[in-house]
């Protein structure tokens, strides 16, 4: 697995590429992805690094796995490739984002243009075998992706994190509370969402008023 990650978190994240588990994960991931349909395609597993360095994060979506069904995953969570029907739990985000932002529900599920204005949409895991959801967890990503957490919340000022149901939530542990935002909520998802757990969550909205009140600029959702 050639590490093609943006400069910024290349250097952020350099004594991460050099530990025993990464190697490890590395000989891992380049098997599945030999043996096994994986997703996403190797060029995008670190896209989510590469659409917003390390010097632009202003907002921190946690998510836990790639989508593992053909096509959708595109190394940024709860984004899918340009002309992929949006799957359940992002049509709820999107939904939320109308009411709260009174803007109407976008075309396009892809979130690059999240990232690129400095929203990192962070998976637990990276990679996925082909239609086995969870099928790369436990084998070194998460001790990665906790590591791009507490590096944000050591090193930057004034990030919104958004934690959304139970896994995402449990990530408050790696988060500097006294000098970030957590804006905390049920998971997106029909099972969680039809239980109230999420619209009315103003997320979006709460997220834009706390970054211009630091003299951040705001996220256009």
């Amino acid at each position: 697995m050639e590490i093609t990650i943006e400069n910024s978190w290349k250097e952020v994240l350099s004594e991460e590429f050099k530990k025993s588990y990464f190697k490890n994960l590395t000989d891992f991931v380049k098997k599945e992805y030999a043996t096994h349909q994986c997703f996403p395609k190797g060029s995008e597993i670190f896209a989510a690094f590469n659409a917003c360095p390390f010097s632009d994060v202003k907002v921190v979506i946690i998510g836990q796995d790639p989508y593992h069904g053909q096509n959708q995953a595109n190394g940024l969570c709860f984004s899918v490739h340009d002309g992929i029907p949006h799957p359940p739990s992002l049509i709820n985000i999107f939904k939320e984002i109308t009411v709260d932002m009174g803007v109407s529900y976008p075309k396009s599920g892809d979130l690059t243009r999240w990232a690129e204005q400095g929203v990192l949409l962070l998976n637990a895991t990276l990679t996925v075998r082909a239609h086995e959801a969870g099928s790369h967890q436990q084998k070194g990503w998460e001790i990665f992706t906790d590591e791009v957490i507490k590096i944000i919340s050591a090193q930057k000022h004034h990030v919104v994190f958004m934690l959304w149901g139970g896994f995402a939530k449990n990530k408050i542990r790696l988060i500097d509370t006294n000098k970030h935002c957590i804006l905390s909520t049920g998971h997106p998802s029909p099972l969680s969402a039809n239980r109230g757990y999420w619209f009315g969550n103003q997320h979006f909205s709460k997220a834009n008023l706390y970054l211009e009140r630091n003299g951040i600029k705001k996220i256009n959702w």
